[in-house]
């Protein structure tokens, strides 16, 4: 019995010193730069902490092709705490489609759609070696020259991705090339030590049809995810997909030019445009619970003619605090003469005189396409508040919103 009644003496014993130890180790870690309101992660070469401002916002831009998302994504990244990533699903559906014939005949919307899902969950987590499933080439040894867009986020083209710390200067034009030139390679595992330093993580995507598909992700624990849906009238979303990719939409050019609808033109993927935006929009409008403070509706033609306001109102949703920086980049970019022929041309650029963009279309397309998009859109249209012309005089008078 005196036996027994030691050995649990020894055993309560033993069992403070671990937790004593226990403790001890976990204080000792949280010491330094790493209290208070601040996670932290070791890196993996050295013994040196990265803070990480807490609690980490997720932000979405969830937006449609042409819709005015390279320049509203720029917004998120002229925040210094933002690690922005430019259309990284880009890669998911490269990958899918350059698959055997034979794979994509099984792959499905939903299976596309759940490797979008995983992919925005590791980037929001920070673990950037995910998108090596995806990247083509395939990286070695966690280096990449073959990152979409990587020059359109700050974040991969200053340290500690990029060793010179090379960052171009708001008044630059638009350059695909300089970031890759003077930063080198993409190291992804650097490109996740920056996301983890940042703080914040914002995405911008086309490729995900409706805000219902994201619900996985809005209801995901690990995340707390905020959905900026940005939308733009169907009639300039068309204009603007005839100027960018010219080949795609041939034949939308030649009505446009004669003024008579070729009996081939694809009527499709504007009526699937307006489908999935309205769909989408009629979630957002219901706040379902799993959508619930976590979803901002956003017209372009707002944004443009209201940058700063707007600007505050993403700003404000998203939990973030409007910078200096972020001031001066809207009002370098958003009152430009284009001046220059090619900083229009380029299909990405995101200086333009807002206002002006905003209503271009209307000196661009002719009443017979503006009239046929309306009859298809009819419904979206007005679910947006976008007003239908109903002449070519109409149409033309840009004294009229």
């Amino acid at each position: 019995m005196e036996c027994s009644w030691k050995t649990v003496l020894l055993l309560v014993c033993a069992s403070l010193g671990v937790q004593y130890t226990a403790i001890r180790t976990l204080r000792d870690s949280l010491s330094g730069p790493c209290q208070g309101a601040y996670r932290c992660w070791r890196t993996s070469c050295d013994d040196s902490w990265l803070p990480m401002a807490s609690p980490r916002k997720h932000i979405l831009l969830f937006a449609t092709t042409r819709s005015g998302s390279s320049f509203t994504g720029q917004l998120l990244n002229q925040h210094p705490g933002v690690f922005y990533v430019f259309e990284p699903l880009y890669h998911v559906q490269q990958a899918f489609t350059n698959s055997s014939s034979r794979l994509r005949r099984t792959l499905d919307r939903r299976a596309l759609l759940g490797a979008y899902r995983d992919l925005l969950l590791n980037l929001y987590t920070c673990e950037l070696h995910f998108m090596e499933n995806y990247i083509r080439p395939e990286p070695q040894d966690h280096i990449t020259s073959s990152f979409f867009r990587r020059s359109s986020s700050h974040a991969l083209c200053s340290p500690p991705v990029c060793s010179d710390g090379v960052v171009a200067a708001a008044s630059d034009p638009p350059d695909e090339t300089w970031c890759p030139k003077k930063c080198g390679a993409l190291n992804l595992t650097l490109a996740s030590m920056s996301c983890l330093s940042r703080g914040h993580v914002a995405v911008k995507t086309v490729r995900v049809p409706e805000v219902g598909d994201l619900r996985t992700l809005t209801e995901d624990p690990r995340l707390d995810l905020k959905i900026v849906h940005l939308v733009r009238d169907p009639r300039a979303i068309l204009a603007s997909r005839m100027m960018a990719f010219s080949d795609q939409f041939r034949a939308w050019k030649i009505w446009n030019a004669t003024g008579r609808q070729p009996r081939y033109v694809d009527l499709s993927q504007i009526t699937g445009t307006c489908k999935d935006m309205a769909a989408s929009v009629e979630t957002g409008l219901q706040r379902p619970a799993w959508l619930r403070g976590r979803y901002l509706l956003v017209r372009y033609e707002d944004l443009a003619f209201n940058p700063k306001d707007k600007a505050s109102e993403i700003y404000k949703f998203a939990g973030l605090e409007m910078e200096d920086r972020v001031r001066t980049w809207i009002a370098k970019n958003t009152n430009s003469n284009a001046s220059s022929p090619s900083e229009w041309n380029y299909r990405y650029s995101t200086t333009r005189d807002s206002r002006v963009t905003a209503e271009s279309w209307r000196l661009r397309l002719g009443f017979d396409i503006v009239r046929t998009v309306q009859n298809l859109c009819n419904d979206t249209l007005a679910l947006l508040g976008y007003k239908q012309v109903r002449s070519a005089a109409e149409l033309k008078n840009l004294s009229q919103s």
